[in-house]
């Protein structure tokens, strides 16, 4: 029987609880959580990003800011700008909002970042430690996939995962936290020969690339878990890279769009930003 993996729901529980640790941490050290988010230009998605995530701190009591610049300031101001935030003992949380404009090397951005204030888990020392099983900051979108397997007490022991996608953000990071939890991981990407073969050998599916519908219901085993990462806009409407109806009967467990992965992205984000909070003032 198929399950709906809601990200709503998942994320109003866990966010109650980050509520009462932020609460408490206010109590103990009568400091609050500051996450500093930088937009530079006005990317329509970007800047809703943005706001959601405005939003969830607000609603869990962290403190925000965003600092808005215009698409033409320069590769070096805004490497400024991150140090003078680095050196800010009231910001705990660090995040630039990718993508930035073609004039600004994004590596060299996500490098300055201080390790301690990196919330995002893109830092390359973070991407390290990940790596090899120890303690740093795990990017946002994986963390809040493997939160969802496990909220349904799915085994991923010996099971095939299939990831669609090898991003630096989700593709590649996810792969490595799925081998942690002993799964046989493949990733497919836009070179990859015969996915539907792949995806009908396959346990779990992952499907992160931004195509519509690109997992379609004959590429898809009964009883597979389908996550869907896709958000698409196809007919203003948000569409995954999922076809949702076609595939939900089949499937044991999926994630919807909107309202799936989403939500749990940022409350990961939430969870990294208390994380960082408690390294810093705690330690």
């Amino acid at each position: 029987m198929m399950a709906i993996i809601s990200g709503r729901k998942l994320s109003k529980k866990i966010r109650e609880d980050i509520k009462k640790d932020v609460s408490k941490l206010v109590s103990e050290t009568a400091k609050i959580p500051h996450l500093v988010v930088v937009l530079v230009g006005d990317n329509p998605a970007s800047q809703s990003y943005v706001k959601y995530k405005k939003r969830a701190c607000k609603e869990v009591g962290i403190k925000s800011t965003v600092i808005n610049e215009k698409e033409s300031i320069t590769e070096q101001e805004l490497l400024t700008m991150i140090n003078r935030l680095n050196d800010d003992e009231s910001v705990h949380g660090i995040l630039v909002q990718l993508p930035l404009p073609d004039h600004i090397d994004e590596n060299k951005v996500i490098d300055t970042i201080k390790l301690q204030k990196d919330v995002d888990g893109f830092h390359p020392l973070n991407l390290g430690y990940m790596l090899l099983g120890r303690d740093g900051i795990l990017p946002a979108t994986p963390k809040g996939i493997i939160t969802m397997l496990k909220s349904e007490n799915i085994n991923l022991e010996g099971k095939d995962a299939l990831i669609i996608g090898r991003s630096n953000i989700v593709g590649k990071p996810l792969g490595t936290l799925l081998m942690k939890e002993n799964a046989t991981v493949t990733t497919a990407h836009s070179r990859t020969q015969n996915l539907k073969e792949k995806c009908l050998r396959s346990d779990v599916i992952v499907a992160a690339v931004g195509r519509p519908k690109l997992v379609t219901e004959d590429m898809v085993k009964p009883g597979a878990v389908v996550i869907d990462v896709g958000v698409n806009r196809v007919d203003n409407k948000l569409v995954g890279d999922v076809d949702y109806e076609a595939v939900k009967d089949k499937v044991s467990y999926i994630t919807p769009v909107p309202g799936g992965v989403g939500p749990m992205t940022i409350t990961s984000l939430l969870q990294n930003v208390v994380l960082c909070f408690k390294r810093i003032e705690l330690t």
